[in-house]
């Protein structure tokens, strides 16, 4: 049996959910159980119409025509099948993201599409976005976690990028990849969490100049011409 989600909304645990969704997205694995298949759709489909707060299981239950008794052998809890629905989404965000920053020539570019990519497929999600406009306190919890987990999970994830990045003689040794990571991670989240005034997040080419002034220095990368 999975462990159980806890907190308000279901999405903070104390388990890497972020590392399951990327390590799901990474093996591109299909689910053959097709009655949890639909589960899940007709859970996300409810969740974006009424909102995770105001959604029951038989109100899933009927919008998949199954049983409540069918919805409880699939998902003992509402926290499990949130947990499963936000886990699918994310993994298919890995999945996105993976396939936009593997066409990006330089290691700039990977790291200023990343993050624009990041920002635009999360907030363009009807399940997160809604998440962001009704419930932001939920949202930057399930961000950073009970103790940090999730915001780790994804500095993990970040930081063996560039490793990576490093093994392929793209960024020099030196960096602590760790750091970095933990910085970029923060300020993504933090735009995520709480939208700026100042920045527009809906606009590309803002967010390529924000990536390219604060992110990519943080990389080290010699001058053009030093090269």
């Amino acid at each position: 049996m999975e462990p159980r989600s806890s907190g308000r909304s279901g999405l903070c645990r104390s388990t890497s959910l972020l590392e399951r969704a990327y390590n799901d997205a990474v093996e591109q694995t299909d689910d053959p159980d097709t009655t949890r298949t639909r589960l899940l759709d007709a859970a996300y489909d409810q969740f974006c119409r009424m909102g995770i707060q105001r959604s029951t299981m038989d109100d899933v239950a009927k919008r998949a025509n199954f049983s409540r008794i069918t919805i409880y052998r699939k998902f003992d809890t509402k926290e499990a099948l949130v947990e499963q629905v936000i886990l699918r989404e994310f993994s298919r965000y890995f999945t996105r993201f993976i396939e936009e920053v593997a066409g990006a020539p330089t290691v700039a570019d990977r790291v200023t599409l990343g993050f624009v990519s990041s920002l635009r497929t999360i907030r363009t999600n009807p399940l997160v976005a809604g998440l962001i406009e009704t419930d932001p306190t939920s949202f930057a919890g399930s961000i950073i976690g009970t103790n940090g987990e999730m915001l780790s999970a994804v500095q993990t994830f970040v930081a063996g990028q560039l490793r990576r990045e490093q093994a392929s003689g793209n960024v020099a040794v030196e960096l602590d990849v760790d750091l970095v990571a933990e910085m970029m991670v923060r300020i993504t989240g933090s735009f995520l969490a709480f939208p700026s005034r100042i920045v527009d997040l809906d606009d590309d080419a803002d967010l390529t100049a924000i990536a390219r002034r604060f992110l990519v220095p943080m990389l080290q990368l010699p001058e053009p011409d030093a090269q």
